[in-house]
């Protein structure tokens, strides 16, 4: 699979950009695990426009997480223009449009899925960015706004046609959110349009191994994109790729495995961020980190009350 000059393997399995997750020690931690592809959190172009702080840090690349690409959002054309132009000069491998973010905050600006009320704008602002840089552009979607508009087969053409190297469309509408079950068979429509010759990679609802090989045999998709069963589950790509490469499923992390990866990713977090931070935000990861192991649920809740790192990590080395 190909986006522009960048080269990824056949069957590509990526990391999907999420806010306040795929932060450079959680996409290095991914990389390691199999992900072909990783994506930094979606940075407002507002914030980078404003040479606000938090904006700029995002966009922060390490050479080890590549192939990695920069998410920008915003509604207003020359800010999208400007972001895209500074993305640009932090030297990532393509950067990313999101059209696809549900959350209001962000829809009630035009921005993230809220621009599929207005298709046209999209596709200016998509255009403009296209032409105001040299990477790849890649766009990330939805099917549409809500049940009774779902435009995405031709959305998809048209993007297209103003220049993007892929697409990637998550199943579901504005609408649902993150609810309901994800219906690629419009995901599937878009790779088999004949019109189509940029990849489509499908989102939504791959959570195992089984799932994504179904994805690429049932809908012909050139990549899929996994994104809340990756959180504290880096292993699911080490996984999805064996399966995809040998159809055998290997087994599951043990207790050890979990903590060492764990910790090596608190210890990220802390060399980038500072201790505090790190800590507070690392909370998010430990119930995927340790899902299914019996009674951990007691011990999560005394590592949340924990604030240095070396409490944390004589509680997690404790369990081995």
């Amino acid at each position: 699979m190909n986006l522009g000059s960048l080269k990824l393997p056949n069957r590509a399995v990526l990391l999907a950009p999420l806010e306040d997750i795929t932060d450079l020690s959680y996409r290095l931690i991914c990389r390691k695990m199999g992900a072909d592809m990783v994506f930094t959190e979606f940075i407002s172009s507002d914030g980078l426009v404003r040479d606000a702080d938090k904006s700029i840090k995002k966009m922060r690349i390490y050479e080890e997480e590549r192939p990695v690409g920069i998410q920008i959002f915003g509604s207003d054309l020359q800010q999208m223009v400007m972001a895209a132009q500074m993305a640009e000069e932090a030297a990532p491998d393509t950067i990313d449009i999101n059209w696809g973010c549900p959350v209001r905050k962000v829809v009630s600006k035009g921005a993230g899925s809220g621009i599929l009320k207005d298709i046209l704008k999209m596709i200016a602002i998509t255009a403009a960015v296209v032409k105001a840089v040299k990477l790849p552009v890649t766009v990330k979607t939805r099917l549409g706004y809500d049940e009774s508009d779902k435009p995405i087969v031709e959305v998809a053409e048209r993007l297209q046609d103003v220049g993007i190297a892929a697409i990637t469309i998550h199943g579901r509408t504005r609408a649902q959110m993150y609810s309901g079950k994800a219906d690629w068979t419009l995901i599937g429509k878009v790779k088999a349009n004949p019109r189509m010759k940029i990849p489509v990679i499908g989102n939504g609802d791959i959570d195992s191994p089984q799932k994504a090989l179904e994805m690429f045999e049932r809908y012909g998709v050139d990549g899929i994109m996994i994104g809340r069963a990756a959180i504290g589950n880096p292993w699911i790509f080490t996984a999805v790729k064996s399966f995809l490469q040998t159809g055998t499923l290997i087994s599951p992390p043990s207790l050890n495995e979990r903590i060492e990866v764990c910790l090596a990713h608190l210890d990220k977090a802390v060399e980038i961020k500072g201790e505090k931070r790190a800590i507070l935000e690392m909370r998010k990861f430990y119930s995927g980190y340790f899902k299914g192991i019996p009674h951990f649920k007691t011990i999560r809740m005394e590592i949340m009350q924990l604030t240095s790192l070396i409490e944390i990590r004589n509680r997690l080395q404790q369990l081995m």
